[in-house]
């Protein structure tokens, strides 16, 4: 059931030519990191034809083809740009905050889409998406086709759109926080309902079939085992992979042997920690070649954060200074030292007691920020989640790649490394991410399947609609 990745190529080499700069460039003398984990290339050369990577190598060992252009790059390093597993793009106005299921429109999301460019991502995928769906009682939502749309397009300067639709929960499980999304999933509450929401999620094409099994605290009904068994044995029939928001070990034990295959926040989280059991059912499944390419995603929050952090460029950028206060304001101004340093030993210690576990027994770290909702602002959550893998224990090095190379494996999208046949997506940086990792925020200039992302149009665009007393 899994769109392959040939059509949309087919298409991006077919688009008008006005988005590309030319048909062959040649970028010279950066530092260069591929996104592969090996060593940088010093003084690197890299040809984009088109849309796609054509050549990597040195300075000097690349010869540009005749009517080409040649952009130098010395002083600059180069990465991969990353890809996101997990938003809930389209339902929020991100120059005022506010949400509602109105604001789920096509113009919206390639907002949305264009936001993630910005700050450096090539694609993402779309989670509990405003989509008709069956209600489950012979009737339908009648919410439209935006999500199916938009992942059909190539929008010049926007990140490509995947989705898994509205997604499978026990009514009102679902994605909590604004009350516009929380009706979204199917709600099953009996086995028939459950296999007639994956059945009818599958005609959707999701890339996989999304889960909640969580009980919020003890205020929601989660799904039982019964109802989320039921949803994987008909999703893998379909052959369709599930990933599952969970929180108990008890119930990550049941998923993981069911043969889950992605994990949308750590598979155990609640004070709860991954342990040998389940570790040696990870093991196990990847011995046997039982789908075995499982991944997750921390998404540890903002405890490691300084207010320094807070004033970054990059952020105040494309996000009005009262909605900043507005919604973290309490939370900033409760930061000190001790309480950055407070949260930095804490991430340490859940890297060793749970991430690193999980990474070491076989699954992926992959990039999920879980953005698009109110006070998680898109683009910017991501970018932090990125740079809190260096607080769980992983090297700059191991976050790039697990944010690009590795994520997009997962997405199954042609991108995320700098190589020959890979989609030219790469984010050019005025500082070295391998030394200090917030380096990464030091965006120079992106680039998308081979065009420059225009990055000073999107800024006046967003900061015309800000009120009044934010306009610089």
């Amino acid at each position: 059931m899994r769109r392959t990745f040939v059509a949309c190529l087919f298409i991006a080499s077919a688009c008008s030519f006005s988005q590309l700069k030319a048909q062959a460039t040649l970028f010279e003398g950066a530092r260069l990191i591929t996104g592969d984990g090996s060593a940088p290339i010093e003084n690197s050369a890299f040809l984009v034809e088109n849309t796609q990577f054509a050549r990597v190598g040195r300075r000097g060992q690349i010869q540009l083809p005749a009517g080409g252009v040649r952009v130098d790059l010395t002083g600059k390093t180069v990465m991969p740009a990353k890809v996101d597993l997990h938003g809930h793009f389209g339902y929020q106005h991100d120059w005022d905050g506010t949400m509602a299921k109105e604001y789920f429109t096509r113009e919206n999301l390639v907002d949305h889409l264009e936001r993630l460019a910005y700050y450096g991502v090539s694609a993402t995928i779309g989670v509990g998406d405003l989509v008709d769906r069956s209600d489950l009682h012979g009737g339908r939502t009648g919410w439209g086709n935006v999500p199916l749309r938009v992942r059909d397009e190539i929008n010049p300067g926007a990140a490509l759109f995947r989705t898994v639709g509205p997604g499978i929960a026990s009514p009102d499980s679902g994605a909590q926080g604004h009350p516009s999304r929380a009706d979204v999933p199917y709600p099953v509450t009996t086995v028939a309902e459950a296999r007639a929401a994956v059945q009818d999620n599958a005609k959707m094409k999701p890339e996989f079939i999304k889960i909640w099994v969580d009980d919020r605290g003890g205020t929601r009904k989660k799904l039982t085992p019964e109802l989320y068994l039921a949803i994987i044995d008909e999703a893998h029939k379909l052959n369709l992979p599930v990933g599952a928001h969970n929180v108990t070990l008890a119930d990550a034990k049941l998923l993981m042997k069911a043969g889950v295959e992605g994990w949308l926040h750590l598979p155990v989280r609640g004070g709860e920690a991954p342990d040998e059991e389940l570790l040696a059912i990870i093991r196990d499944r990847i011995a046997r070649k039982d789908r075995p390419n499982m991944w997750f995603h921390p998404n540890v929050g903002t405890a490691f954060t300084t207010r320094e952090d807070w004033n970054d460029p990059l952020l105040r950028e494309t996000v009005p200074p009262q909605q900043i206060q507005q919604l973290w304001g309490e939370q900033l101004a409760r930061i000190t030292p001790e309480s950055v340093s407070r949260g930095r030993e804490n991430l340490k210690q859940l890297g060793a007691t749970n991430v690193l576990k999980l990474r070491d027994a076989g699954m992926k770290i992959i990039l999920g920020s879980d953005t698009g909702q109110s006070r998680f602002f898109i683009g910017w959550m991501g970018q932090l989640e990125f740079e809190s893998w260096v607080y769980l224990g992983l090297t700059p090095m191991q976050a790039i790649v697990a944010a690009t190379r590795d994520s997009a494996e997962a997405a199954h999208i042609n991108t995320g490394m700098i190589a020959s046949s890979k989609l030219a997506d790469f984010i050019v940086l005025d500082a070295n991410p391998l030394e200090n990792i917030a380096n990464s925020r030091r965006i120079n200039k992106v680039y998308l399947r081979g065009a420059e992302v225009d990055r000073a149009a999107m800024r006046a665009k967003w900061q015309k609609r800000w009120p009044t007393s934010s306009q610089r």
